[in-house]
């Protein structure tokens, strides 16, 4: 079963996509934001290219816990790319998740540019294996 992780933002949503599997997540790619019914549109065929069966979206959190403004945008965008694909959602918090593949970026030495050009990619990933970790976990728990 391949899952799509998002990383959704005003300009840029980045991309991740799990082995068959589900046990990792590969940066895919950054789709550049034009219109909603085009990115849409765009995600929608991806989705069918890669046959996922699950869509993991980054929830932006406020510290506390609590739903802001830009979270319920991203309900209000996911409950449309919903609607059109038929997948499941599945929300993931996705507090710090920028910082983590700053940080990670950083490390690697890639200049700011560069950076620029994946962060929302990397981020994606991070969300994505968040979800997939404790998918994995519940799956043992049990």
């Amino acid at each position: 079963m391949r899952i799509m992780g998002l990383d959704v933002g005003e300009k840029r949503i980045g991309i991740a996509v799990s082995d068959p599997l589900g046990w990792t997540a590969q940066g895919h790619s950054v789709l550049q934001r034009t219109t909603l019914d085009n990115d849409l549109a765009a995600l929608q065929e991806l989705c069918r290219q890669l046959e996922c069966q699950l869509l993991v979206i980054g929830l932006p959190r406020n510290m506390n816990g609590t739903l802001g403004p830009k979270a319920e945008e991203i309900q209000k965008f996911a409950g449309q790319l919903q609607e059109l694909t038929g997948l499941p959602i599945v929300y993931w918090d996705e507090r710090l998740t920028t910082r983590s593949a700053e940080r990670v970026l950083l490390e690697a030495d890639l200049s700011r540019r560069k950076r620029k050009q994946v962060i929302d990619k990397v981020a994606a990933v991070h969300i994505l294996q968040g979800y997939l970790d404790a998918a994995v976990k519940e799956k043992f728990d049990k």
